[in-house]
Formats: C-alpha cells, structure tokens, sequence
C-alpha cells in the first residue's frame, strides 16, 4: 500500500512504472495512451496531459501540417457558422483595381442594389473596387451586404459596406463560401482573381459537383473575347463541348442579369 507521508507522488509513479514495466508478466513494457496501446520501443515516456501542458517544449508545432488542418477545420467552422442562416444569395466577382469613378463601379452599384431589391443577400470578397460597388449597392438598398476577405501579402480589409464579414487564410476555403451560400454569380470585369473564381465555378457546374445555378458575365465589350475564345477554340478544338456554352450568360444589361440569377436559381 502506497503510504500517506509527504513522498507520496513519487511512491505512486515508482509503483505505476513497475505495474507497467512487465505488464501482466509478458516480459515486455506496455503504456495505453487513450485508445491507443503502446509496446517495447514505442513506449513514449510521460503522460499524454504532461507532454499537453509542459510549455519547455518546442513551437515547431504551430507551422506542421497536423495543425494546419486544424486551422483549416475552423475555417470552415466559422464560414459556415456565420453564413448559415444568410438566406438566398448571389456572389458578385470583378476586380480590386476597379475605379470608384469607373462606369465599371457605378455598374456594380446598381447590380448590388437590384439584387437587394430582388431580396438576395449580396456576397463579395470584401475588398475594394468591383468588391465595394456590390456591397456598397447592397447596402444602400437595405440589403444583406456579405465580404469574404482573404488574407493576403499586401493588406485590403473589407470595405465599409460590409455587414457580414469572414475572414479567410486559405483561398479553397473561401471559394467554398462563394459556391455554397449562392444562387448564382454575377461576374464584373476583374483579373486573375476574378477569372480563377469564374472558372472554378464553371468547371463545378459543368461536372455537376454543383446544382446547375445562373453564371452571368457583366460587360460584353470586356468578356466578349474570351466568350469567342471559348466558342471558337475551346469547343472549335473539342476541348470542350457546345452545350457549355450553355453554361454562362454575357450581358450589358443590370436587369438582365438580376433576371437571370433570380429566374434560374428560384
């Protein structure tokens, strides 16, 4: 019997590591850790909560990839958490660069406020430009206005006319955003973004990893060439097949576009 004097800690670890040392007189030491059962050379010393709450250790864990997917589980978490009950919506892509004077941002706006108007929350990434515009239309009609930033090397926040803001350290995660809280897109002009986003989202309709929803391109004079491009060398050269062109719709109309993404979502 372990006995009550001072030292009484180390007598209980002493018997432990015996009862342990030979366990049940297989000639071999054995440690259960959780589920997990342990034997001969991968007997790790200590306990579980001791390696857990002994701050000497080294932080090299913060940069591995075990927690990395941690980080990316929250991601999803807190996306998910904060869009959940957001209601129908319509992701609206387009450039950064845009001008606040541009005919491009005053387009954006008015999109924003249609789609407000329409009652769809309007989800952006946040950011200024085309981003801004949608949001800004958004919330001047008395819409839902929704930023997904993205962490990136050069800071940008989220403008001021976001109501809901997540922000965001994986690019995927995001993109996941964009698609499962939306009913259609609307695509203004933009560059590498904004194309990635346009392309992502058309590959997942036309796999139908998605349901089928309404791909609209805001500016004929900008996107007309790749819709050419598209038709005459993709689909020309089949790489593609013609019932993908099906898949978006260009326009220079604000009304248009409204109709189509709360038309063929509905």
């Amino acid at each position: 019997m372990i006995g009550q004097g001072a030292d009484w800690q180390e007598e209980a670890a002493a018997a432990y590591a015996a009862a342990e040392s030979l366990s049940e007189g297989r000639g071999w030491p054995e440690r259960h850790t959780g589920p997990v059962i342990r034997r001969r050379g991968q007997v790790q010393s200590g306990t579980t909560d001791q390696r857990l709450l002994d701050s000497r250790e080294s932080t090299d864990w913060v940069h591995s990839d075990p927690w990395r997917v941690l980080r990316i589980q929250s991601e999803f978490v807190e996306g998910f958490g904060a869009l959940a009950e957001l209601g129908p919506a319509v992701s609206v892509f387009g450039s950064a660069r845009t001008p606040v004077d541009s005919r491009e941002y005053d387009s954006g706006v008015r999109i924003g406020r249609a789609l407000a108007e329409a009652g769809l929350a309007v989800i952006t990434g946040g950011g200024p430009g085309a981003m801004e515009a949608a949001n800004k239309g958004a919330l001047e009609a008395g819409g839902v206005s929704v930023g997904l930033g993205i962490e990136l090397p050069f800071e940008q926040g989220l403008n001021p006319y976001v109501d809901i803001g997540v922000n965001f350290r994986y690019f995927f995660v995001r993109k996941t955003m964009f698609v499962k809280y939306a009913r259609g897109f609307v695509v203004l002009p933009g560059g590498f973004g904004t194309l990635d986003e346009l392309f992502e989202a058309l590959t997942l309709v036309q796999t139908k990893k998605v349901t089928r929803f309404p791909i609209v391109l805001f500016g004929s004079d900008y996107w007309g060439g790749l819709a050419t491009w598209i038709r005459k060398t993709l689909v020309a050269e089949g790489k593609a097949s013609a019932a993908d062109l099906e898949l978006f719709h260009v326009t220079d109309d604000v009304d248009d576009a409204v109709e189509r993404v709360t038309k063929e979502s509905a």
